[in-house]
């Protein structure tokens, strides 16, 4: 998750508290100088093409700050605003919410546990808000009820051998052996990896709709809340009562008293023309993920507007690059009708791959995303050419994770501590966990083996001498 040129501390944990990421950020800004940059508590009224557009591509920007409005002319302007702005709250898909007599909320609403003992409480949603509410609240609720229209595969964070389950996912060969063997081979053995853990179908968590991937749930605890008693999973919601809610299965849970919507979020731009990007229920398509393919000029771009299969972080840093080359003019922008032709390439795989739903309408793949972005910058790592050069670094680049330092080992933004920074990553996995130094003594089975190996000695020869 951290950004390619400023890796995290050593004594940093590899899952992170949000005051650590708050830390690191606070830590990136002073380093890089950027907060003299950066106006606080500043509200964006609207940008707006200015007149000229056409021939300048600038933009008219105002702002408020402690009441006063200002408004000032840019030559090009980045979104960053992410997609978790606005809550979904579907209240009219579910009948009788409004005569329901106990609370009900929006997940964006939970803080804390506090408040819960003895409550009955229904979540609606399969996403990580859900579960990890779900989870907490499972110690100390009377009972916790997660209610999934399609259910969802769950991965522990501490994966095989005790390390984090991304870096053991997002590998280059992983990546392209998933794209070379055929997709019904690849869902097998995905599914055959998520089911090692426990089985899906047992736990009534396994995906109604398995021919379309849906970004896993990451949860270390969800199965033993569940093998405990403490959370219910349910099928969708068909009715709620003043007091109960009826599923789709036809059971009934009476007396709930608080019911929360883990339905996720709608991205919308308050501040921007519709003409400049349109919201589309199923997906907004963008140029590279970034770009609206509509603009005469290419000097507005969209950053975050996605849900990879990895780290949002260095996915953004990555987009953030990419787009600044395009305003220098330093990278190629193609003309609307190759741009059309990518997007709608785009859109047959993702459909492909991800279906229409709500839930997977921002999906990338993580490793592909990086690459062709960084393709048309020139930091993908040649591979080809680090065999020859640095076959060590090479099998690191292939084989192990794609960390975000990757991306400056070459071109522009070259980090001269990128290959070190790469080469020591088992390294600094193992020491932000590994705070009490034990001596190996190898594994036990050595021993049993050699025992093994000496009583058949001595069998062999006591059958040599006996005969």
């Amino acid at each position: 998750m951290c950004f390619s040129d400023f890796p995290y501390p050593e004594n940093f944990p590899n899952y992170l508290h949000n005051s650590k990421m708050l830390e690191y950020y606070r830590m990136y800004a002073n380093h890089f100088g950027l907060l003299k940059y950066i106006q606080f508590k500043t509200l964006v009224i609207s940008v707006r093409k200015c007149s000229d557009f056409a021939s300048t591509g600038q933009w008219s920007v105002t702002t408020e700050k402690e009441g006063q409005q200002e408004t000032a002319v840019f030559d090009a302007v980045m979104i960053c605003s992410g997609h978790h702005s606005e809550p979904h709250f579907p209240l009219d898909s579910y009948p009788g919410i409004k005569q329901f007599k106990g609370q009900y909320f929006h997940s964006r609403e939970y803080k804390t546990s506090t408040g819960y003992q003895g409550k009955r409480v229904v979540i609606i949603g399969m996403g990580n808000s859900a579960t990890d509410i779900g989870v907490e609240l499972s110690r100390t609720a009377a009972q916790v009820f997660l209610s999934t229209k399609r259910g969802s595969w769950v991965i522990r964070r501490v994966s095989d051998n005790g390390y984090p389950s991304d870096v053991l996912a997002n590998r280059r060969f992983h990546n392209w052996m998933r794209n070379i063997l055929p997709s019904d081979l690849v869902m097998w053995n995905t599914e055959k990896k998520f089911n090692q853990w426990f089985d899906h179908v047992n736990y009534g968590l396994q995906p109604t709709d398995r021919s379309q991937f849906k970004e896993p749930l990451f949860n270390d605890d969800l199965p033993s809340r569940i093998t405990c008693g403490s959370l219910l999973v349910k099928t969708s919601v068909r009715e709620i009562t003043e007091t109960a809610v009826q599923f789709d299965d036809g059971t009934v849970e009476e007396n709930i008293d608080v019911i929360i919507f883990a339905t996720g979020y709608n991205y919308c731009f308050p501040f921007l023309d519709e003409s400049v990007i349109k919201i589309d229920s199923s997906r907004t398509y963008l140029y590279k993920n970034i770009i609206p393919p509509n603009l005469e000029k290419a000097t507005l771009g969209i950053l975050g507007l996605i849900q990879p299969l990895g780290p949002i972080m260095p996915t953004t840093e990555l987009q953030a690059r990419w787009i600044s080359r395009i305003f220098k003019g330093l990278c190629r922008f193609p003309p609307i009708n190759e741009v059309m032709d990518e997007l709608e390439k785009d859109r047959k795989i993702f459909i492909k791959r991800y279906g229409t739903t709500r839930e997977n309408r921002l999906q990338v793949d993580f490793i592909e995303y990086l690459d062709s972005l960084a393709s048309d910058i020139g930091v993908k790592p040649n591979i080809l050419r680090l065999f020859l050069t640095d076959p060590l670094l090479a099998l690191a680049v292939c084989f192990g994770p794609c960390t975000p330092a990757q991306f400056r080992l070459q071109g522009p933004g070259k980090w001269p501590q990128a290959r070190k920074q790469i080469m020591t990553t088992w390294d600094r996995i193992i020491k932000s966990s590994k705070t009490r130094t034990v001596k190996s003594q190898g594994p036990r089975f050595v021993t049993a083996a050699l025992l093994l190996a000496i009583l058949c000695l001595v069998v062999l020869l006591l059958s040599i001498f006996i005969n």
